[in-house]
């Protein structure tokens, strides 16, 4: 009778599992900040986020909560492989699914009360690799870090007797964060875009572009409109309908494509690149990488952009973080966020009811 093979020895393979459930905790750890804990978690940010706004909406976003779906494509010329090796700076056009939002956090909110503008995009690269963004309508943010977030969520916390925030405690805040009272100055001074489609959307945060030589620069970049720009009057915008961005968006693209062109910055020496409060001057390198294109738009409820966080730390070889500690922040926030509302289940949008009421869709 031969003799029966050797058993094989079952415990490097167990131990090859084991290593990778302890990676994956180690991730899920570091992504709760149990691992760092002077390190402020993704849930503690939107704990404050929700505390502030004082109600929950079930199956919504905890900020940026009204939005609309857009698909197209980004054309690229190939100038922007000058920086990166990034598989969207090769010339050609790739698929991308983008979502517009209001910055308020009422998803049935009038657009004259929330008319802070962003852009969420997934853009989709060989081999099943991705490009995650989430831009704004201002070139700067509105604090540099996790704990001043929460310090102003705090401060601005509507007091309920009045709806408006204590105004003792904003001047507190703001007397000891500069950059804060010069976003709220920039807001106040600067154009607001009459529409989504005319606006620009920036990276706020810097990033670390790696070239095919090897070498490495610090970039921003922002999404600057084919469609020319104009203001909202501000004076008149109560008296706008409640939806009037989405309505124009839905008309714009329904009539023809809306572009806008990919502008990448490479920092000057001196420059931040770890501070998304401060702007950079105007007298730098611009490099157009190519057109996004939007042609396709649908509700959230239609569309596929809902089910989606657009978390700025999905970055595609040639693409990684700066030093700026608002990126680990966001990207912890947005994870919360997406999990919270999973759970809750999806709900009808607010573009979806009103299309709905005047008997658009079903």
């Amino acid at each position: 009778m031969p003799s029966p093979s050797p058993s094989r020895n079952p415990l490097p393979a167990l131990a090859a599992i084991a290593l990778v459930v302890v990676v994956l905790a180690l991730l899920f750890a570091w992504t709760g900040g149990w691992l760092t804990p002077a390190r402020i978690s993704g849930s503690v940010m939107v704990d404050a986020l929700q505390s502030n706004t004082g109600k929950i909406f079930p199956g919504f976003r905890r900020a940026h909560t009204k939005g609309i779906c857009v698909g197209g494509h980004f054309d690229s010329n190939g100038a922007g492989s000058a920086l990166s090796t990034a598989a969207l700076f090769t010339t050609g056009s790739f698929p991308v699914i983008g979502r517009f939002n209001t910055g308020g956090s009422v998803p049935t909110g009038a657009d004259a009360g929330q008319i802070f503008h962003g852009l969420g995009m997934r853009f989709q690269l060989p081999g099943g690799r991705e490009w995650r963004m989430a831009l704004d309508q201002t070139p700067v943010f509105v604090v540099s870090n996790a704990s001043d977030f929460i310090a102003l969520e705090t401060a601005s916390t509507p007091d309920p007797a009045t709806m408006k925030p204590d105004p003792a405690k904003m001047k507190a805040f703001l007397s000891t964060h500069p950059e804060t009272q010069r976003f709220f100055d920039y807001l106040g001074k600067t154009p607001m875009p009459s529409s989504f489609a005319n606006g620009t959307y920036y990276s706020i945060n810097a990033f670390r572009f790696t070239d095919a030589h090897g070498v490495t620069r610090f970039v921003r970049w922002q999404f600057e409109p084919e469609q020319p720009f104009t203001a909202l009057a501000k004076g008149n915008a109560d008296t706008l309908p409640p939806n009037f961005l989405f309505d124009d968006l839905l008309q714009r693209i329904h009539e023809g494509p809306v572009k806008w062109h990919m502008i990448l910055v490479p920092a000057n020496p001196g420059d931040r690149t770890d501070n998304a409060t401060i702007a950079w001057g105007p007298d730098h390198q611009r490099i157009d990488a190519g057109t996004l294109v939007f042609d396709k738009i649908a509700t959230e409820e239609d569309g596929h952009c809902r089910d989606f966080n657009y978390d700025p730390l999905i970055l595609p070889e040639g693409v990684a973080p700066s030093d700026d500690p608002l990126l680990s922040a966001r990207s912890a926030a947005y994870s919360v966020s997406f999990q919270r509302r999973a759970a809750e289940g999806p709900r009808p949008d607010a573009i979806t009811l009103e299309l709905q009421h005047k008997g658009e869709v079903k």
